[in-house]
């Protein structure tokens, strides 16, 4: 079971003393909440892919080359990679580099956003969205697998004997996740190709990703890949800690009421009885986290939001001492005593390796 956190990058105006983080700032807290993975023991960091204002990570590459050369251990990813505005080749090559200069401690999770305006932006349709998930990913997975590609189709110029550089690091490509929040298309995509399938479980009820999840499992199998219960998993979650509950509401309310996406609509308590967003005790977090499993199945990886919302740096480095040394590790025991033999871990590039070899 791998554990980690993601972030989106938001600059966003911390309520309680009216500052805001200029992007050099909060570019450098991304840098610094990375670090601190390590530092903790975390698995994970992935970063978001945003080109508008309020968020900062609009290269996502350059990000995570950075933070490759002073880690050794954290394994980097997105959350998510624009699979319908990036062309393919370009995503190709910049995350086979990646790879190489992190020494295979890379994957990427593959997703469509959720702003509007990038497609145009981009020169796309927003209204071909599922096509172009479909199209390009295609490519990018032959891209990865072929030497030589000759390709034509509805979105792109074709290519002709076309090789794309560098090459997968010990000829193994990242592995990929598939994120959806909606799209039963793309938990379809996922299983086709035996690729993972990530829930970011953050903003609706269980019940919905239940029903992504199920169709991912199920169609999983029907591929060939192997059981609806081997397949590839994973889940985000939010949550905000004190050693005391009440403490830990009081500090997150003005957070959580002013935030750009869910303040101003249900309250804090609606939404933590609705979502997966624990605000509350370690002892909280690790009871609500292990019930992601019974309404999932067993599952691979579980990514945590802490950086949102103008939450100060200090708080957030504050919160992920807490995760690594209180929650993580009572929750690494626990999934590993409810794993099943048969029950894959989460593919990392070493297991890969084998597997092919």
């Amino acid at each position: 079971m791998q554990f980690g956190i993601f972030t989106v990058g938001d600059v966003t105006t911390d309520p309680t003393d009216g500052s805001t983080p200029s992007e050099h700032e909060r570019i450098k807290s991304m840098v610094a909440i990375a670090l601190k993975a390590e530092e903790v023991g975390l698995d994970v960091f992935a970063t978001g892919e945003h080109h508008n204002p309020p968020f900062v990570p609009s290269s996502p590459t350059t990000m995570l080359g950075w933070i490759a050369a002073r880690t050794e251990r954290l394994i980097l990813s997105t959350s998510t990679t624009l699979i319908t505005t990036n062309d393919p080749v370009k995503i190709a090559e910049d995350y086979a580099m990646l790879q190489h200069l992190a020494d295979g401690r890379v994957d990427l999770m593959m997703g469509r956003g959720n702003t509007p305006p990038v497609y145009p932006w981009f020169g796309q349709d927003i209204r071909q969205g599922i096509p172009l998930a479909l199209e390009n990913y295609a490519l990018l997975h032959e891209l990865w697998r072929e030497d030589v590609v000759d390709w034509e189709g509805r979105f792109r110029t074709p290519l002709q004997g076309f090789t794309s550089t560098p090459r997968p690091l010990d000829g193994v490509p990242p592995f990929v996740w598939h994120g959806s929040i909606r799209s039963p298309e793309i938990a379809e995509q996922a299983a086709y190709y035996g690729d993972g399938f990530f829930a970011n479980h953050i903003f609706w009820p269980t019940e919905h990703f239940q029903q992504l999840i199920g169709l991912y499992r199920e169609r999983y199998a029907h591929y060939g890949h192997g059981t609806p219960e081997q397949a590839i998993v994973g889940l985000g979650g939010q949550v905000f800690m004190r050693s005391n509950s009440q403490d830990a509401v009081r500090e997150f309310r003005p957070y959580f009421d002013n935030a750009p996406v869910y303040g101003h609509g249900p309250t804090l308590e609606e939404f933590t009885e609705q979502t997966p967003l624990t605000v509350g005790s370690p002892q909280e977090v690790i009871e609500k986290t292990l019930t992601f499993r019974e309404s999932f199945g067993d599952y691979q990886r579980q990514l945590f939001l802490m950086d949102h919302a103008g939450l100060p740096l200090k708080t957030v480095l504050e919160q992920l001492d807490m995760l690594g040394e209180e929650v993580v590790p009572v929750l690494r025991k626990e999934f590993a005593a409810l794993r099943p033999a048969g029950v894959p871990e989460a593919p990392t590039h070493a297991s890969l390796v084998a597997r092919r070899g």
